[in-house]
């Protein structure tokens, strides 16, 4: 049988797009679809975005989010499910002094920031980190018993 860290790891690695969920004004979640990176050791995830997009907005106001990766191209209704979901606290970082940030994204995604760009254009993309404080591997291929495998979080 597999490490579940180490398969949440690959998953997480693999993943090309989170699905992030954050809380509005009311409490209601309201879910979006973004481009990201991640580091662990420290468990982080960043991702980037325009700081007048709703999840943007509701971050500020409430830092808690929660989502999902999936580790698996679709195919059909019957193929096993693979994955991992995380919860955690999402701040937007500053436009400069965040070198390890903008390399940690832009070793996955290299031409994703101009940080001179960044810093100039309050209205632009700015990186937003995600500290995550809570794993889940959702594995039915190697853990078809019991899928849902709570992963301990790396923190620094």
């Amino acid at each position: 049988m597999e490490d579940a860290r180490t398969l949440l790891e690959d998953y997480v690695r693999s993943g090309k797009v989170i699905q992030l969920a954050t809380l509005d004004a009311t409490g209601a979640p309201v879910v979006c679809n973004l481009w990201f990176a991640s580091e662990f050791g420290p468990d982080r995830i960043w991702f980037m975005s325009r700081p007048n997009r709703e999840h943007c907005v509701n971050l500020r106001s409430d830092p808690r989010v929660a989502g999902a990766i999936l580790a698996i191209e679709l195919e059909g209704i019957e193929q096993d499910v693979r994955g991992v979901t995380f919860s955690g606290q999402a701040r937007e970082l500053p436009t400069t002094g965040i070198d390890e940030q903008i390399a940690g994204y832009t070793s996955r995604w290299p031409d994703a920031i101009d940080p001179v760009a960044m810093a100039a254009d309050p209205d632009g993309h700015h990186l937003y980190e995600i500290t995550v404080s809570r794993w889940v591997l959702f594995d039915e291929q190697y853990y078809p018993d019991q899928p849902r495998q709570p992963v301990p979080a790396q923190r620094s």
